[in-house]
């Protein structure tokens, strides 16, 4: 399957399991979950951040397919920039991609029936998927024998000399936000504001970056 056809499955997708957030019966939150993840674990590989976000959606239906809704979109853009064929986008694709990734993250922050959570996950899954891109395309050899995460991708680009020691420290700061929300440390992750300067900080360190 070419990146066309998983573009226009992965919106297919999208528009089938919103249904799944008003249903009452059984659980539509998990079944649209499932629905999702074999998707990702298909087409966007079976260690891809994208699966990893979408496996930890919680919360009520409305909020998981809305959390799995936007992974899909920003999953689509993904394809649409070329990321996922490991070729180097222009700048001008990764500046179209990041906007609209803050024109989601925001209409989460400010919808309060959605836990702004959500909004940390996205954006997380959207920055691992930015640094392994680049480490791929840069050709970037990972420190060790660590497990591919952010934290792995941060060090091991800065041991190549293509980030910051500010860089690192910003970027371990955004990966503890995500996880927050990922193991639903809910007080962690329920300052609006404070997710809202995660997606603002993100959108600027992945503008400034050129891979």
């Amino acid at each position: 399957m070419n990146t066309e056809e998983i573009i226009v499955k992965a919106q297919e997708l999208r528009k089938r399991i919103q249904s799944y957030g008003n249903a009452s019966q059984g659980s539509p939150g998990e079944a649209a979950k499932a629905q999702v993840c074999e998707f990702l674990r298909a087409y966007a590989g079976p260690r891809s951040a994208f699966l990893e976000r979408a496996q930890f959606a919680l919360g009520a239906p409305k909020d998981i397919v809305a959390t799995l809704s936007l992974i899909l979109k920003s999953f689509v853009e993904y394809q649409e920039a070329g990321l996922a064929s490991g070729t180097s986008p222009e700048h001008k694709g990764q500046l179209d991609v990041v906007s609209d990734i803050l024109v989601q993250a925001n209409a989460i922050l400010e919808d309060n029936d959605l836990h702004p959570a959500a909004a940390a996950m996205v954006i997380g899954a959207s920055l691992e998927q930015f640094l392994r891109t680049w480490i791929e395309t840069a050709g970037v050899p990972l420190i060790g024998d660590a497990k591919p995460s952010i934290d792995t991708y941060s060090k091991s680009l800065r041991g190549a000399d293509l980030i910051s020691k500010q860089d690192v420290k910003d970027i371990t700061s955004w990966a503890g936000i995500r996880n927050h929300a990922a193991h639903g440390e809910w007080d962690q992750v329920s300052d609006r504001g404070r997710i809202r300067l995660m997606l603002e900080g993100i959108n600027l360190f992945m503008r400034q970056k050129q891979m």
